[in-house]
């Protein structure tokens, strides 16, 4: 009776110890998750700061000075 105690001893903590670790998976791919879509509204706002940049470029058809 002892060694069926260990196994299921055993057994529940191996559970345990895998629905620690998938928590912790879920806690990180959130945080990644938020630092994708920050990153990437920070992009969207490069892009547009580059675009506006670019017009008066445009605007003068390229011409070098010099």
């Amino acid at each position: 009776m002892f060694w069926p105690m260990i196994a299921v001893a055993l057994g529940f903590l191996g559970l345990a110890v895998l629905g620690v670790l998938a928590v912790r998976v879920f806690v990180e791919v959130r945080r990644l998750a938020r630092q994708v879509g920050e990153t990437s509204q920070r992009i969207q706002r490069a892009a547009e700061d580059l675009e506006r940049a670019a017009v008066p470029l445009a605007a003068r058809g390229g011409r070098v000075k010099g």
